[in-house]
């Protein structure tokens, strides 16, 4: 008896500093968190205006052609996956690759991985990795962004990918991030037909061309949504990872109600046995 007590004594003792990890952890993605949402939320304007721009200007030209803006003979994929740097974050890259996963079926790709799970996830496959320069989430820069984006137009121009997807969490709500693959080149939608082409009149004149002005802001834009993509995915992470240490807070303090009960159960039998030993003893005597 007095071994299961101390056993159960261990074990509470045990929970208890777990439960104090996991709601440190708790309390430091919730800070991360309003940061990332922040920063998620002050980026997100300067790309919808260079989508604007880009639309703007493939729709008010006629004549309008860009190597972006095409349609490619290859087949091949290039995905831009963004997970995180660590786990104990729940789902969060288990769904993100499991949508990968779903949106890559059948196709040949290669992957430009940014974060460290997303590195070592496509290591393990054996997958073409484009760079392991972005390996580290936390540490990615907007300038990092600018040199991803110029990676991703090289390859697209020369012709090695067909299209470009990304693939990344976006945060809706504390308790919902929703993982997607999304295609970013070529630029087809932004293209119109020749019908809406022939009602829309060009009022603004580019120099020196229109083609050359969409192909200088292409690598902006995509910068732009690239670096608005790893801010979602961060805050998303980090909701992720608030959420999982919450429910493990929660387990934990139930877990040791369950436990203090066990080991107040078994106080109380090795007393009543204790006083029943004595009472016989007494008899006895």
């Amino acid at each position: 008896m007095a071994a299961n007590m101390k056993a159960v004594k261990l074990r509470i003792k045990s929970v208890q500093s777990t439960m104090q990890i996991t709601k440190a952890m708790e309390l430091v993605a919730s800070s991360k968190l309003r940061r990332a949402k922040e920063r998620s939320e002050n980026c997100r304007p300067y790309f919808e205006e260079l989508y604007n721009t880009l639309k703007t200007i493939a729709s008010g030209n006629t004549d309008f052609s860009s190597v972006y803006a095409k349609e490619h003979a290859s087949e091949k994929v290039c995905y831009v996956v963004i997970a995180g740097d660590r786990g104990l974050a729940g789902g969060y890259n288990g769904n993100l690759f499991k949508a990968l996963e779903r949106d890559a079926a059948g196709k040949e790709y290669s992957v430009l991985p940014i974060g460290k799970k997303s590195v070592e996830y496509f290591k393990r496959k054996d997958a073409n990795l484009l760079s392991e320069e972005f390996a580290e989430i936390a540490s990615v820069s907007v300038g990092d962004c600018f040199e991803i984006a110029r990676i991703l137009c090289r390859e697209f121009k020369t012709g090695e990918y067909g299209t470009i997807r990304l693939v990344y969490t976006e945060f809706v709500s504390m308790l919902s991030q929703v993982p997607h693959a999304v295609p970013i080149l070529p630029l087809t939608e932004l293209t119109e037909t020749d019908e809406e082409k022939a009602s829309i009149r060009n009022l603004i004149l580019y120099e020196p061309t229109s083609e050359e002005v969409f192909d200088a802001i292409v690598p902006e834009y995509l910068a732009g949504v690239v670096y608005g993509a790893v801010c979602d995915s961060v805050a998303s992470e980090q909701a992720a990872r608030r959420t999982a240490m919450e429910s493990a807070t929660n387990n934990a303090e139930e877990m040791i109600e369950t436990l203090n009960l066990h080991y107040n159960r078994a106080r109380q039998a090795s007393i009543t046995q204790e006083i029943t030993e004595i009472v016989g003893g007494a008899e006895g005597i």
